[in-house]
């Protein structure tokens, strides 16, 4: 398997993966001004519900990176085994 690199092809994955939670987290907070908008929330609803999925975005994130570092020192040492 030479010319493969493991650490490298999960680093893409994660950062695949934070691409699509940061594009996520955009379309939600455009739904939550769109409802605000339209008085289905009032203003005050709306910004803690964007406070509250900016927080769940971060918990994600940081889960996901102490996942990838994990995943990545695994791999690093799989590869210096071999």
């Amino acid at each position: 398997m030479a010319g493969f690199d493991l650490g490298d092809g999960l680093r893409k994955v994660f950062l695949a993966g934070v691409g699509a939670l940061a594009t996520t987290v955009e379309k939600s907070q455009e739904i939550v001004d769109d409802l605000v908008k339209k008085g289905e929330l009032t203003v005050e609803q709306g910004k803690a519900l964007n406070t509250e999925l900016k927080r769940k975005a971060a918990e994600v994130k940081e889960e996901s990176e102490k996942k990838d570092a994990a995943a990545t020192g695994s791999a690093d040492g799989e590869a210096k085994a071999e």
